[in-house]
């Protein structure tokens, strides 16, 4: 638990006594690859850190389309937010690409930390800023960006990302078909 210890860290000051009593209610889980996290029509309610792995949020369109939403790597949290949020049922599937270790901090252990961390407001916050700003980067990057701008800027947003994930993964994350990113990983 020592990534998740350093990334809460980053975000608050935080006593030892509170970092133990926070953590003691979190759990570590190994997911394999292709294995799920969190599923559509269920309620999310935990909260995933990463420490080794990567997670693809996906969602089937109408037709039954699979489309990748986002990619969450180590040292990231990720959870179906809104789901997280609001109790509702999610329309997305969290699933393991590769071999995935994680904390587990269910919506209790999230709730308590509000409660009883001197800044766990402020923690709760600032995840909540950045994952904000990640969907309006997202939202800008799909509109006002080319396929090719889209293409060089990913693995500035996900280091490494063309040797962990499947290229139809990828080409889907970014709006466009697997022949359309062969065509302009050759130029």
């Amino acid at each position: 638990m020592k990534q998740l210890q350093f990334a809460i860290k980053e975000l608050i000051t935080i006593s030892e006594n509170e970092m133990e009593n926070f953590l003691c209610y979190c759990k570590s889980k190994t997911f394999k690859k292709k294995e799920v996290l969190s599923k559509p029509n269920e309620i999310a309610n935990e909260i995933f850190f990463i420490n080794k792995g990567i997670i693809r949020v996906k969602i089937l369109d109408n037709s039954g389309t699979e489309h990748s939403i986002h990619f969450a790597l180590e040292n990231q949290f990720i959870a179906d937010y809104s789901s997280f949020i609001q109790q509702t049922k999610s329309i997305y599937t969290l699933e393991a690409l590769e071999e995935t270790e994680v904390i587990i901090m269910p919506k209790s252990t999230i709730d308590w930390g509000y409660a009883n961390l001197k800044e766990g407001q402020k923690m709760g916050r600032l995840i909540a800023e950045y994952y904000f700003i990640y969907q309006d980067n997202r939202i800008k990057n799909n509109y006002f960006r080319t396929p090719k701008e889209r293409y060089d800027n990913i693995s500035e947003v996900f280091p490494n990302i063309h040797n962990r994930v499947p290229q139809h993964m990828i080409a889907s994350y970014l709006g466009i078909t697997s022949i359309h990113l062969s065509r302009l990983k050759k130029t």
